[in-house]
């Protein structure tokens, strides 16, 4: 099928998860997770303007929510890549419209908790914003193609690998209004994961072998939306060392419960060149537990050394 045949065929099943969306989504307002009464004017009001001390959050806390925030901030860059892979008409309009509207509350919540509680530098995060929506996102998924498959797929992962990260961000942050918001933002994009994950298996029941080398190159070439950003690698670093998003969580949390979801290794309608791929992606999922199992070795090499580092230095 061609991507408009193929948006054509599946407005309905759209339109069937917008209608569960609607119903299972409640409203809320960023304003209630916010703590006012402990927010006091900057300099340029004649306030004092921030300085390191006066965080409560942590090192990995801080640069949790910085990264959170920051892959938040490019949510014009998703709906113009999201909404070229759809369409502009119909439920897939209504559909867009209404992620972006959910999705923008999670950026306004996490900044106004941060400015107010002086979690981190109004400053750089400014800063960092401005960097990040300069540069826009455009190959989140890694492979170049923006048609409606590969997107599809990449959203499906994508949203979950985030709900993983904000919750596991909200249970450091050592706050319990942290902990609330995140949980908060995090359900949302468990049910913006369902709507994606819902349409993606819709697709391989409708061309099983194209949608499944869509899933296939999406896992293979997937990065996190926010790569391009300051201090990203040194940030996604710190984040796994200390098991707020690390590769066993992408594994284990994110593509191995959407696979079985979709149960692509058990399917029987795939053609030889389908088959073809289906092996390549198993040969890759094998490499990544062998990737998982390497990557927490030295990590606990890593941590040891830290610990022992602190010891000597509270001698």
């Amino acid at each position: 099928m061609t991507p408009v045949q193929l948006l054509r065929e599946l407005e309905p099943v759209a339109e069937q998860n917008l209608d569960r969306h609607l119903s299972m989504a409640k409203e809320w307002h960023p304003h209630d997770y916010v703590p006012w009464d402990e927010g006091r004017n900057f300099a340029a009001m004649g306030g004092t303007d921030w300085a390191p001390g006066e965080s409560r959050l942590g090192e990995v806390a801080r640069a949790a929510m910085i990264t959170n925030l920051l892959t938040e901030d490019n949510l014009p860059s998703y709906h113009r890549l999201i909404s070229d892979a759809f369409s502009r008409d119909g439920t897939w309009r209504t559909w867009v419209d209404r992620w972006t509207a959910e999705e923008n509350r999670h950026g306004i919540a996490i900044r106004d908790y941060l400015v107010v509680t002086r979690g981190v530098d109004p400053v750089a995060l400014e800063r960092a914003r401005m960097i990040c929506m300069e540069q826009g996102v455009d190959n989140p998924n890694g492979t170049g193609d923006h048609s409606v498959l590969p997107g599809v797929a990449y959203v499906t992962f994508q949203e979950l690998a985030t709900r993983v990260s904000h919750r596991n961000t909200g249970r450091v942050c050592d706050d319990p209004i942290a902990d609330r918001m995140l949980t908060r933002i995090a359900t949302d994009e468990n049910l913006h994961m369902v709507f994606y994950r819902n349409i993606c298996g819709a697709a391989l029941d409708l061309v099983p072998d194209d949608a499944l080398a869509a899933i296939s190159a999406v896992i293979r070439n997937f990065t996190m939306p926010g790569a391009g950003m300051p201090d990203f690698r040194r940030n996604s670093v710190l984040l796994a060392k200390h098991g707020i998003y690390d590769l066993r969580q992408h594994l284990e949390e994110v593509i191995e419960p959407v696979l079985r979801k979709w149960n692509i290794f058990e399917r029987n309608d795939f053609s030889p060149r389908g088959a073809e791929v289906l092996d390549e992606l198993g040969t890759f999922l094998e490499k990544l537990r062998t990737d998982v199992v390497r990557f927490e070795e030295q990590r606990d090499r890593a941590l040891a050394r830290d610990a022992a580092r602190r010891e000597r230095e509270s001698v």
